[in-house]
């Protein structure tokens, strides 16, 4: 089975002059006589750029390349515009598995009396296929009442189709990092590795109720994101049990201003949505493509955007959400040399790093971005060529800001699709602004006074015990020390007193020696009294 897919997929691969990435001349022998063997697969697209073969590649070889092919299109810190808008038209449509398999998995994990006692309707027709799972509308009866809801179920056997084609992704990958040009830069190892541990973490619908359930909770009560109840008690590791939703999809531009949807407003909460998710939270829905995203409509002046799917998350650190807080601050006052010095003091490129040459090459690259209206202005794109400055001096790109980075794109896409005349900086600049007072002004002193008050409440009557017992700890090591330095200055003493006797013998047995030439008696009696002087000197520096 493996060989035969590792056929197919160099067939595919050939048949698209996907080769023509690796020159031939860099080819290892065996590879270039593996090609020459396979005469009869040739280029049969000749006719269209390698971008574009390379998606109608990806699309061929099904959905776990598909989705490979969809977050490469996010990664345009490696891949150049053209590649990377290319694999942006992937299109995740899978055909429906046998409906009878979804239900017969969906009732084995939940069993079989505990389904038929909540759920009074299922539809066996899919209302959704994707590359990793289907989608069912349900009725579940719960607390005397009944919900629309929806069961996501995990393909059957697709985890042994992801092993198996990672398998052959890891192949190819080690064979571009060592023969193509680009290999070391693009890193294609590391991006394998980075979307196995992304794609079997979505394998897991515990894991994405989980995450669901804090997004929720996070977002509890606020008009600007809803995201759907998740029912706990009938998810597993492949059945997920949420509620149903009936907005509008957000990429419907058209429909929504059909319903005269405020469109301005939508757009600016999106963009307050991914702010408050990151800089807020720090727990941010990563992966939200126009078919994870719809709008509730039901007051068209009070949009709210409704987020499904949250199996990717990402999160940030306070030292990570303080640096691009002040990263975007300083990019919007054009302040360069503050966003070179923050790299550096962030570790996101080596210390050794010259400033001066660092806010050059910023300069260069988005000072003509700012050139235009504000409006007309990436804000994405802006971060995808800070980037990519940054890795010519050596920036690793953190795995959490690559998910931030799409995150951004996807919001900014969404943002002026709905609204072209979204002017992101306009609405982001205030945020970040008062964000970065509260994290460092006089209000971030007292509330981290006040959000350790309990702490220091409660360990206030112990206060007394613990200084003494301090203080007695001190004065022990005190003690201890000065018992130490004592037995070393002892023990130096001793060593000084048997080097003298070493030093005063060696002497006299010179003078023995040279006074046994004259006289040998006298020599014997000094000798005597010699080894008379040593025993004694050796015996009190033993004591």
């Amino acid at each position: 089975m493996r060989s035969k897919r590792l056929y197919q997929i160099v067939k595919t691969f050939l048949n698209y002059g996907l080769d023509e990435l690796i020159p031939r001349e860099r080819l290892p022998l065996a590879a270039k006589i593996a090609r020459t063997s396979l005469f009869w697969l040739r280029n049969k697209h000749k006719d269209k750029p390698i971008e574009q073969r390379f998606r109608l590649a990806v699309e061929s070889l099904g959905p776990v390349f598909i989705k490979f092919g969809q977050m490469l299109s996010t990664r345009r810190d490696l891949l150049s515009q053209a590649f990377a808008a290319e694999l942006a038209l992937l299109q995740d449509n899978v055909n429906a598995f046998d409906r009878d398999t979804a239900k017969g998995i969906i009732v084995d994990a939940i069993g079989e009396q505990k389904f038929n006692q909540h759920f009074s309707h299922f539809e066996a027709n899919p209302l959704a296929s994707a590359s990793i799972a289907q989608v069912h509308a349900a009725t579940l009866s719960i607390d005397g009442k009944e919900h629309d809801v929806v069961i996501k179920v995990i393909r059957p056997n697709i985890e042994k189709t992801i092993h198996a084609d990672i398998q052959v992704m890891h192949t190819f990958a080690r064979l571009l990092s060592r023969f193509y040009t680009e290999g070391k830069r693009l890193r294609p190892v590391e991006v394998v590795n980075e979307y196995k541990r992304t794609i079997l973490d979505e394998l897991d619908l515990l894991r994405e109720a989980a995450n669901a359930i804090q997004l929720k909770r996070n977002f509890d009560g606020d008009k600007i994101l809803y995201v759907p109840e998740v029912y706990s008690e009938f998810c597993h590791k492949n059945v997920m049990v949420m509620e149903r939703i009936y907005g509008v999809g957000v990429g419907e531009v058209e429909r929504l201003k059909q319903l005269n949807v405020n469109m301005p407003l939508l757009a600016e909460r999106g963009v307050e949505v991914f702010f408050t998710q990151v800089f807020r939270d720090s727990f941010f829905h990563a992966d939200m493509h126009p078919g994870n995203v719809f709008v509730d409509v039901t007051d068209v002046n009070d949009p709210t955007w409704i987020a499904i799917d949250c199996g990717i998350v990402g999160t940030l650190n306070k030292e990570d959400k303080r640096y691009l807080a002040e990263n975007f601050v300083a990019f919007f006052n054009r302040d360069y040399h503050k966003v070179a010095q923050l790299h550096v003091d962030s570790g996101w490129v080596p210390r050794d790093t010259s400033v001066d040459e660092f806010e050059f090459a910023i300069r260069t690259v988005c000072e003509p971005i700012f050139e235009k209206p504000l409006a007309e202005i990436s804000f994405g794109q802006v971060l995808v060529n800070l980037f990519n400055t940054a890795r010519r001096f050596n920036m690793e790109v953190q795995p959490q800001l690559v998910l931030l980075q799409k995150t951004l794109l996807y919001i900014e896409g969404l943002g002026r699709q709905l609204y072209p005349q979204l002017d992101l900086w306009k609405t982001a600049k205030p945020f970040l602004e008062d964000w970065v007072k509260q994290q460092m002004g006089p209000k971030a002193l007292f509330d981290a006074i006040k959000d350790n008050l309990p702490y220091w409440a409660e360990k206030m009557p112990e206060l007394p015990n613990l200084v003494y017992q301090y203080l007695q700890s001190g004065h022990k090591n005190a003690e201890q020390q000065q018992q130490l330095l004592a037995d070393m200055q002892r023990r130096q003493e001793q060593q000084f007193k048997r080097l003298r006797l070493t030093i005063t013998g060696s002497s006299l047995l010179i003078t023995s020696g040279i006074l046994a030439v004259f006289n040998a008696p006298v020599a014997a009696t000094i000798t005597g009294v010699l080894s008379a002087l040593l025993l004694v000197g050796s015996l009190r520096g033993a004591g």
